[in-house]
C-alpha cells in the first residue's frame, strides 16, 4: 500500500527546493484510487494551486492513445500490420534513405521497401525526430516540417513535405523514435475520413468518459490549465510562452488543423487513469471494450529483435539494452531486476511510457496496478546536458519508489 503523506512530503520537498513548480501523482489498485497529492502551483504567473483536476499537456503520453486507436482499426480489418502505408500516403512512394544519419542530405540510397503500418507503430519506420541528430537533417526537418505540436501546416501538407526527407535508416532495421506517430495520427484520419481529434473522441475519450482529454483546452476549462513552466538560464524556474524548441504556443491558434498524435494531447490524472487500465484488463475497462484481448496483448509484448533492443538509442543514450523491451506505443518490462523506473518497473508485462514535459505511467498488470505522475516541467535539450530541469525525473523515480513500497 503506498504511503500517501510520504510522497507528498517527497513532492513537496522538490517543490520547495525550486525543482518543479508542482506535481501531481495518483496510484489505482484492485479497483479504486488508493493514492493521490497534488503540491505546489499549477500556473507560475497566476500563482494558482495545482489540484487533481488540473489539466496537463502529456506530451509523448499521447503516443500510446493514439496507437490503441490505430489498433482498433487494426481490429477491424482496416489495415495489416504489413501493408505498405503507400496505399494511403502516396506521397511516399519515393523515400530515400541516408548513407549516414549525420551525413550529408545528398547521399543518400533508395528505400529498400514502403513502411509498414507495424512499422510506424514499432518506430522501425526510419523516420526519426531532427532534434536529436547533429547532421543537416536536424535543420532539415525543422524547415520543412515546422513545430511537432502546434504547427500551421495542415495533415496533408505535412505528410508531403515528410516525403520529399530522407529516411535515418531502412525501413524495418532499426528502432528510432521520432515522428511515426504523427504520421500514424495522420493516416488514420484519413482512414475515416475525419481528424484524428475525431477519431480518438469516437473510438476512445467518449467510450471512457475522458472527458477533460483533448488537442485544445476549451474556453470554460482554461482556468484548470497548468501553465507552461522552464527554467532561465541561472535554473529558476520561470513561466514560458512556448515548450522548448517552441513546438508548442502558449495559446493554439484557432482554425489550426494539425494533430499531433506523437506529443500533442492535454490530459488529467483521472482521464489517464482510465486509459491506462486497458493494460489491466485486456483492452477492456468497467464493461468497456476497446481492443480484443490479443490485440492489446500484442501491444503490450516486446517487438524488437534482441539487436534492435541492444542499438536503440535516445539522444545518445542506450533506451532497452536492459530491462525493457517496446511493444506498440509502449515500453514493455521483460527483466525487472534490470528495469529503470522512468520507462516503468514492475513485474513482466509492465507498460508505459513517458512525457518530455514531465508526466509519466506505467501499468502493472501482475499486481493490478496504475502509477501516474503529472507536472510540466519543460527544460531545453542543452539545459538538461547541463543537469538543469532534470529534479522531475528524480521526482518520477522517488515516486514510484514510495507508491511501490
Amino acid at each position: 500500500m503506498p504511503h500517501g503523506d510520504s510522497i507528498e512530503a517527497a513532492l513537496r520537498a522538490y517543490v520547495d527546493a525550486g525543482a518543479l513548480a508542482g506535481a501531481a501523482t495518483l496510484v489505482w489498485r484492485d479497483g479504486r484510487v488508493v493514492q493521490t497529492a497534488t503540491v505546489g502551483c499549477r500556473d507560475l504567473v497566476t500563482n494558482l494551486p495545482l489540484e487533481r483536476d488540473t489539466i496537463f499537456r502529456i506530451a509523448s503520453m499521447t503516443k500510446p492513445l493514439t496507437t490503441v486507436a490505430a489498433l482498433t482499426l487494426y481490429d477491424e480489418g482496416r489495415f495489416a500490420l504489413d501493408e505498405p502505408i503507400v496505399r494511403h500516403a502516396p506521397e511516399l512512394a519515393r523515400l530515400r534513405v541516408l548513407r549516414d544519419p549525420n551525413g550529408p542530405l545528398d547521399q543518400t540510397d533508395a528505400a529498400e521497401r514502403p513502411i509498414t503500418f507495424g512499422d510506424l507503430l514499432t518506430h522501425r519506420s526510419g523516420l526519426t525526430y531532427g532534434e536529436f541528430h547533429r547532421g543537416p537533417i536536424s535543420r532539415a526537418c525543422a524547415e520543412a516540417l515546422g513545430g511537432t505540436i502546434d504547427n500551421s501546416l495542415g495533415p496533408d501538407e505535412w505528410i508531403a513535405r515528410l516525403g520529399t526527407l530522407p529516411l535515418i535508416e531502412q525501413p524495418g532495421r532499426g528502432f528510432h523514435y521520432g515522428l511515426s506517430t504523427d504520421l500514424l495520427g495522420f493516416l488514420i484520419g484519413r482512414l475515416e475520413g475525419v481528424s484524428l481529434g475525431v477519431v480518438l473522441e469516437r473510438r476512445i475519450f467518449r467510450p471512457l468518459g475522458m472527458l477533460d482529454t483533448g488537442f485544445v483546452v476549451p474556453g470554460e476549462k482554461r482556468t484548470r490549465r497548468a501553465g507552461l513552466c522552464g527554467f532561465d538560464a541561472g535554473g529558476q524556474l520561470t513561466a514560458l510562452t512556448t515548450t522548448p524548441g517552441g513546438h508548442a504556443l502558449a495559446e493554439r491558434p484557432d482554425g489550426m488543423t494539425f494533430e499531433s498524435g506523437g506529443q500533442g494531447l492535454w490530459s488529467t490524472l483521472d482521464d489517464y487513469l482510465a486509459f491506462a487500465r486497458i493494460f489491466l484488463g485486456s483492452g477492456e475497462v468497467d464493461g468497456v471494450r476497446l481492443l480484443r484481448p490479443e490485440t492489446c496483448a500484442m501491444m503490450a509484448s516486446n517487438q524488437l529483435t534482441s539487436d534492435q533492443r541492444r542499438t536503440a538509442r535516445m539522444l545518445g543514450m542506450p533506451v532497452f539494452a536492459a530491462g525493457h523491451g517496446y511493444g506498440m506505443g509502449v515500453a514493455v518490462v521483460m527483466e525487472p531486476d534490470k528495469a529503470d523506473p522512468l520507462r516503468g518497473r514492475g513485474g513482466v508485462g509492465t507498460v508505459g511510457w513517458p512525457g518530455a514535459y514531465g508526466g509519466w505511467w506505467q501499468a502493472d498488470p501482475r499486481d493490478n496496478s496504475v502509477l501516474i505522475f503529472l507536472a510540466h516541467n519543460m527544460p531545453e535539450l542543452q539545459q538538461m546536458a547541463s543537469g538543469i530541469g532534470l529534479g522531475a525525473w528524480s521526482a518520477i523515480a522517488k515516486f514510484h519508489e514510495l507508491a511501490s513500497a
